[in-house]
């Protein structure tokens, strides 16, 4: 294990940076910069260009994905620090850890409902959906704050590696052809492949703060002169807070100008 670990963490964070570099590459340069193309140059441009880009995109979620679980399988599960003192294996467990890694669903349902069309709306009931995910992993299963931190950065992350796999590059295929061929793309196609991106640079910014935030010094443990059956709300504050940098980084990436 002393040796796993430290390849693991490695593996991860490489591939990690990959794969969110692109990630914002795709959100805040590249979307801006196709739409001063015209129709001859993006047929050029696009078969070549993101074909290559979206290969290291999607096996950059790949690797951080699968070794982000065996890091957990390491760190946590075998390394004993899933639960805070007296915390122990029991179905409250097993039932948040299923949801860590099954509430995709739930998600990928909601944002193809009715509901998503009200932004605003389905903004506040993902919100209240994910604080309700971390108070039931510490209150009621008794996970760790280290815990239960980074089993929303795992449910975050399968969420966004579900995104790249099985709806973003399916859709992206078909619209890469379509240039290619001198046909306009299926607009409901540029529409889920742009929103399931969008929501992707929306969840990296709390997830990168899951993975980092034990390995400072004021920031770890929750410390942050809260008792400890409230800092479940710090995690919160941050999750608004990363949403909310994402928001102004996108106002400000539609006014950058080329040359």
């Amino acid at each position: 294990m002393d040796l796993i670990h430290p390849i693991f963490k490695w593996l991860h964070i490489i591939a990690g940076v990959l794969w969110i570099g692109l990630l914002y590459f795709f959100n805040w340069v590249n979307g801006h910069f196709a739409a001063t193309m015209d129709a001859d140059t993006k047929r050029k441009v696009v078969p070549e260009l993101m074909p290559r880009a979206l290969y290291f995109f999607r096996w950059g979620a790949a690797w951080t994905w699968f070794t982000g679980f065996i890091l957990l399988l390491i760190v946590f599960y075998h390394g004993g620090l899933t639960f805070d003192d007296g915390g122990s294996w029991g179905t409250e467990a097993f039932v948040m850890i299923a949801v860590t890694f099954l509430g995709v669903f739930l998600y990928d349902f909601l944002y193809k409902s009715g509901l998503a069309s009200n932004v605003r709306l389905i903004t506040i009931v993902s919100f209240v959906l994910v604080a309700a995910v971390v108070y039931l992993m510490k209150e009621w299963a008794g996970f760790s704050y280290r815990s239960f931190n980074i089993h929303l950065g795992a449910l975050f992350g399968t969420n966004m590696a579900f995104n790249v796999w099985f709806r973003i590059w399916p859709a992206q295929q078909q619209i890469i052809t379509a240039i290619k061929n001198g046909e306009a793309p299926d607009g409901s196609l540029v529409a889920l492949a742009g929103l399931r991106s969008k929501h992707n640079t929306y969840m990296s910014v709390p997830l990168i703060w899951t993975m980092i935030n034990q390995h400072t010094t004021v920031l770890a443990g929750g410390n942050f002169g809260v008792t400890a059956s409230t800092n479940w709300l710090v995690l919160m504050i941050i999750v608004a807070l990363g949403w909310h940098i994402v928001f102004q980084i996108y106002k400000k990436s539609g006014k950058v100008q080329g040359f």
